[in-house]
């Protein structure tokens, strides 16, 4: 993917004062492309989507749970598409997963609740929420080798999905299903409908699964980290069916990457998830603009090219209590005494992100 395409003000991690600004590298017209998206700042209504606290836990012989997700709350409203990013191990498919009743073992919820659409996913009855998993929410997932069926061809897979969802005949279901493999740029679409999953190489397999996840128009599309393996030019075709989706159909998506570059372009707000906690909450525009949280300056120094600039912000893990109140502190740039013992909570800064921090970045 290209170079961070947005501009970037940072401060000095160590003053709380207002320093003369620090500007990353930018690419023209990023801003632009940020404001073409669905405006954050849309009428209030009820979210598609909200998530109340949300702790996940994995079980472990002999010891206490390890914390997945620690408390996690976010709501995304319709015809949006929000950014999700986090460093490996943070906890974003965890997220996903949750979502969408799928947590391995011995994963489990602890507490929390997640609404979709009004309704609460663990209050409905199990065809209900099979009904509505894959029709109105479906997940792209990265690994498509472990979701497709190896005996049936792709066009049966994405056709069997149409006609599960919309009962339709099979002649329509697999026009649609060719029409899908279309839209992901599968080569030769006719041939490969009659394809097995071992005859296709590792991309083609992912826009396959991609094919599935959009195939019945879903109103909310989880999108974990699916374009990874794809190459740049079909990263963005992908990407950009995506939009369209949220734009044409008033549908909603959560884009989880690890390309914090990725989210400028193509998401109206973005989420900064660390240790299964969420640090940050802002507008695209106003993220790039002025980051609040150290980690997220942590994570866009990654785009700069300034070694002084990196020095800054990164610095190495400090040997810190295991019940340590804030997640960071250990690599924060910015800890005092208060970050060890006392967690903090989301507040809202005046720039109008939320950040979890005791000594944010602000302008």
């Amino acid at each position: 993917m290209s170079h961070l395409s947005a501009a970037v003000v940072l401060h000095d991690p160590e003053s709380p004062a207002i320093d003369p600004p620090v500007a990353f590298p930018s690419e023209a017209g990023s801003r632009a492309a940020a404001a073409d998206i669905v405006p954050a700042t849309a009428p209030e209504e009820a979210p598609i989507l909200s998530i109340d606290r949300l702790t996940v836990v994995f079980d472990r012989y002999g010891l206490e749970p390890k914390v997945a997700l620690n408390e996690v709350e976010l709501c995304i409203r319709r015809g949006e598409m929000v950014g999700l990013v986090g460093e490996s191990g943070s906890g974003k498919t965890t997220l996903a997963r949750a979502i969408m009743a799928a947590i391995p073992e011995p994963g489990r919820i602890e507490s929390g609740e997640i609404v979709f659409d009004g309704k609460g996913l663990d209050d409905l009855p199990e065809e209900d929420r099979r009904s509505l998993l894959g029709r109105d929410l479906s997940m792209i997932v990265p690994n498509p080798r472990s979701e497709l069926n190896p005996v049936l061809t792709v066009g049966d897979q994405i056709a069997n999905v149409i006609r599960y969802h919309h009962n339709v005949p099979m002649k329509i279901a697999r026009q649609r299903a060719l029409d899908m493999l279309k839209a992901v740029s599968i080569p030769d679409p006719e041939r490969r409908m009659k394809a097995y999953p071992h005859e296709l190489s590792g991309g083609m397999a992912q826009r396959v699964v991609i094919a599935v996840a959009l195939a019945c128009s879903p109103r909310f599309v989880i999108s974990d980290d699916a374009t990874s393996g794809l190459d740049v030019t079909v990263q963005t075709q992908v990407l950009e069916l995506m939009t369209a989706l949220v734009r044409n159909q008033n549908a909603s998506a959560l884009f989880i990457t690890r390309d914090i570059a990725i989210t400028a372009h193509f998401c109206s707000r973005i989420i900064i998830l660390y240790a299964g906690e969420v640090v940050e909450i802002a507008d695209t525009a106003v993220f790039f603009d002025r980051p609040g949280h150290p980690y997220s300056i942590m994570l866009l120094t990654a785009f700069t090219h300034d070694p002084e600039l990196r020095a800054r912000w990164i610095a190495p893990e400090a040997e810190l209590p295991e019940d340590c109140a804030c997640a960071f502190a250990a690599r924060c740039v910015r800890r005092q005494e208060r970050c060890i013992v006392e967690r903090p909570s989301l507040r809202r800064l005046s720039s109008g992100q939320q950040v979890r921090c005791h000594f944010p970045v602000e302008a």
